[in-house]
């Protein structure tokens, strides 16, 4: 099953960029964006602005299984890049 990556650069509360993908079943840019402010909400970033400028489709992809099951699960996946809070 192919998977789409949409590559996310946000301004954090205290200003730091914090950058990481969404990978969703769904090549819907408003999907990824929710899903990101849901994730952004979860590590207290409720104000973080998110638009298809900072979250923007990258490309498709295959994943492993694990990340498969998350996302049938939950809708999405986030992969963690700069920026973000270890846990």
């Amino acid at each position: 099953m192919t998977f789409h990556v949409f590559d996310t650069y946000v301004k954090a509360n205290d200003g730091h960029t914090i950058h990481f993908d969404v990978i969703t079943d769904k090549n819907d840019s408003l999907a990824a964006i929710s899903f990101a402010k849901e994730w952004l909400k979860s590590i207290g970033e409720n104000n973080a602005v998110v638009t298809t400028e900072e979250c923007k489709f990258c490309h498709s992809e295959s994943v492993s299984e694990d990340i498969e099951i998350e996302i049938m699960t939950n809708g999405y996946f986030i992969i963690k890049m700069e920026g973000c809070p270890k846990n």
